[in-house]
């Protein structure tokens, strides 16, 4: 098979579900003397602009029928489009059946995941499955040697600027790397289907599974600067970094985006009608979480527990950004902003730190959403269900002698919230709804306590007060102390209650070490391990 560097382009079909750019896009072909051949709704916008247009249904010799389920599966189509033209066999072929090549074929697929946003129902969404669109253009791109194969709105111009570079033909090249496009397109589609599909009819572990994403940034590298990397959407309408508008600074970079979807995803915990709250991120796990009576108290109070670390991080804040607040984060080095909106006057003050990304989302993401998250390993991947557990009052448990007070227990489900979004082993320090000392990551759960512990005496010493910012506070664990040693710690350190899962062998011997330091304990019968 010999590709022509140069195909012509004499013949086009053009069937699509979003008539965006229709219009302009056959003119400019028709302007170039390409025939026009459409379908249904198509080739009628097509007409009503005055274009000369062949319907598929004149080639193929059958009408739209079953409610337009069959138009263009059929010999005339695919026949002009997988026909290979250097083949002696297959223009014969086309000869003695009267096929006529088709050279370009322009294709949007049935709107499937517009349908899934909008919670359609089941038997909306399966037609909205589209099955001759994908066939056709699977077909042409297979074919890019002579065919060219265009499935988005957004390529229309590349493609008339191509047409305009070599003389109304198409490069090899070109046609090559819309095929692969094409590709991409029927395998995200085909994903979107199967996987809506699996969870319409209960399938949780489907024996396969199709995971698709669209490319919204190439980014100039990954963790480190030898890494290639780029951010891909997968299609969602969840609020958070992948939806957010982007208003002052450069691009994000990929630990950027990862960071801002931990802190806007903590923050997101926190309603509003609650009072404001404000998270501060470093490397992925949070370095400062308060609530205030304002924006401006909270990041105050969330900034006091870890200063240094602060220092070119993440803030997500639960509310509209005020002029207030902007002022306070504009005394410190700050990589990214994200909230559900900001005020004219804080982007004003925000637009004389160019380097600072300001990222708004118009709302909150809903932690209690059902989600999947998947992590690569050698070889596969891990899948499981996003972790949206919640806790009440009501699910505590209190196993100590002494039970919490109203305000310890307040404390509590603070700590608790934001232990969830610390890595592991996790233990988080909290007095009056603010963070006081966060222990992140470490091998052994008392390591992450005397973590905890000296960072909250460190800030106490930095910020001039007596006393440790641990003392008089409740402590989280995001699993359960497999010895009392941890828990020993934290009652060291100054705390006066603990909460944690429960679970371990040793459940009795913790208890009773509680009870010996006079701390109020309760259990929630749930862990929170995030590695």
């Amino acid at each position: 098979m010999t590709s022509p560097a140069l195909a012509p382009l004499n013949r086009a079909l053009l069937s699509v579900s979003d008539k965006t750019g229709l219009v302009e896009l056959a003119t400019a072909l028709a302007a170039r003397g390409v025939e026009l051949l459409s379908t249904g709704g198509s080739a009628k916008t097509l007409r009503d602009a005055g274009l000369d247009v062949k319907d598929v249904a004149e080639i193929t010799g059958f009408p739209e029928m079953m409610d337009g389920r069959v138009k263009t599966l059929h010999p005339m189509v695919h026949g002009g489009l997988l026909a290979l033209r250097d083949n002696a066999t297959h223009v014969d072929a086309m000869t003695a059946h009267g096929i006529g090549a088709i050279d370009l074929l322009v294709v949007n697929l049935y709107p499937f995941e517009a349908a899934l946003a909008r919670g359609a129902d089941y038997d909306e969404m399966i037609e909205n499955i589209d099955i001759g669109g994908p066939a056709m253009i699977r077909a042409a791109a297979k074919n890019h040697s002579f065919v060219t194969t265009i499935v988005d709105v957004e390529d229309y111009s590349a493609l008339l600027a191509e047409l305009d570079a070599n003389d109304g033909h198409i490069s090899y090249a070109f046609r090559q790397r819309h095929a692969q496009i094409a590709y991409a397109r029927t395998g995200a589609y085909d994903a979107a289907v199967s996987t809506w599909m699996a969870g319409s009819i209960g399938e949780e572990t489907p024996r396969r599974r199709a995971f698709a994403g669209t490319l919204a940034q190439t980014l100039r590298y990954g963790e480190n600067p030898h890494q290639q990397a780029a951010f891909y959407k997968d299609g969602s309408s969840r609020a958070g970094v992948a939806t957010a508008t982007q208003h002052q600074g450069k691009e994000l970079s990929y630990n950027n985006i990862n960071d801002t979807d931990a802190a806007f995803e903590l923050v997101s915990e926190f309603a509003p009608e609650d009072g404001p709250a404000v998270a501060i991120i470093k490397h992925a796990n949070p370095c400062g979480v308060a609530r205030g009576d304002t924006l401006l108290e909270a990041y105050s109070r969330a900034f006091d527990c870890d200063r240094t670390s602060a220092f070119g991080g993440i803030i997500a804040l639960n509310g509209t950004l005020d002029a207030a607040t902007a002022s306070e984060i504009c005394n410190i080095f700050t990589e990214v902003v994200i909230a559900p909106d900001a005020t004219e006057e804080a982007r004003a003050i925000f637009a004389a730190k160019k380097n600072l990304r300001l990222l708004t989302t118009g709302a909150l993401a809903d932690p209690r959403t059902p989600q999947l998250s998947y992590r690569q390993v050698a070889g596969g991947l891990l899948v499981q269900d996003k972790d949206t557990g919640h806790i009440t009052l009501d699910d505590l448990k209190v196993v100590t002698k002494r039970a919490p007070s109203e305000a310890e227990l307040a404390d509590m489900l603070f700590a608790w919230t934001v232990a969830k979004h610390v890595k592991s082993n996790a233990i988080v320090y909290v007095k009056d709804r603010a963070t006081v000392g966060v222990g992140a990551g470490q091998m052994s759960r008392v390591d992450s306590s005397t973590i905890a512990a000296l960072k909250a005496a460190r800030m106490a010493e930095e910020c001039g007060l007596p006393q440790s910012l641990a003392q008089g506070s409740v402590v989280a664990s995001d699993a359960f102390f497999p010895f009392a040693d941890g828990l020993l710690a934290a009652a060291e350190a100054g705390a006066t209650a603990i909460i944690q899962p429960g679970g371990s062998m040793r459940d009795d011997d913790v208890i009773k070490a509680a009870d010996d330091a006079g701390l109020a304990m309760v259990l929630t019968g749930m862990r929170h391990f995030r590695h």
